[in-house]
């Protein structure tokens, strides 16, 4: 790319590109010379103490509260491993029976429900029977004699009325029917007719075209 064609320099030049190279070298040497200056103000950090940071007497106690924590455990699984291999030197072991605190208050109460029911069902059994089957049966019977006795009506005569009225319903059933085919054949019959006379004037029409 011909960068040195758009260059732009400050002091009047002959060749574009030998200025601009020119520059640039120029520019490299002032950056390097700016990091190597040393600058006339100390802006370094202060010094940091280690004390101020670390704080050695915390972490003493720290170190001396973990080294307690280690003897203690250390202790214990001593103890727990030889209680696994031993068995343990003491005999603390009860053979308790689980009880129920009110035991006796349930079988009370079992035993009043008992008696209960058993009076219920002995008056139960000494009660009467009702009136039976048959007994129904011989009332009804003697409640239709009297109202056949009282009544206006002759016995059964609304059966009577209900098969005369199947029957007459039948019977107007069956004429529709006899009306409705009687109708329809007439209806073909009509049909018929109409379509042999169109028959016949069909060969008339034709010679008179």
């Amino acid at each position: 790319m011909q960068r040195h064609r758009y260059y732009y320099s400050v002091l009047p030049c002959q060749n574009r590109l030998l200025q601009m190279q020119y520059d640039e070298a120029a520019y490299k040497r002032h950056r390097e010379e700016l990091k190597r200056v040393k600058a006339m103000v100390d802006t370094k950090p202060p010094q940091t103490y280690i004390h101020l940071h670390l704080k050695p007497k915390k972490l003493q106690l720290e170190e001396e509260r973990l080294a307690i924590i280690e003897r203690d455990n250390r202790i214990l699984l001593e103890k727990m491993s030889m209680i696994m291999r031993t068995g343990g030197r003491i005999d603390n072991v009860n053979n308790y029976m689980t009880k129920s605190l009110n035991r006796s208050r349930r079988q009370r109460e079992l035993l009043r429900v008992t008696r209960e029911n058993k009076a219920m069902m002995e008056r139960i059994l000494q009660k009467s029977m009702g009136p039976s089957e048959l007994d129904w049966k011989k009332d009804w019977q003697m409640n239709l004699s009297y109202m056949d006795n009282i009544s206006r009506f002759p016995k059964g005569w609304w059966e009577k009325e209900k098969t005369q009225t199947r029957s007459s319903e039948s019977q107007s059933g069956r004429r529709k029917d006899d009306g409705k085919q009687s109708t329809e054949r007439q209806q073909e019959q009509q049909q018929e007719q109409q379509r042999s006379a169109d028959d016949d004037n069909a060969p008339e029409q034709l010679k008179k075209e």
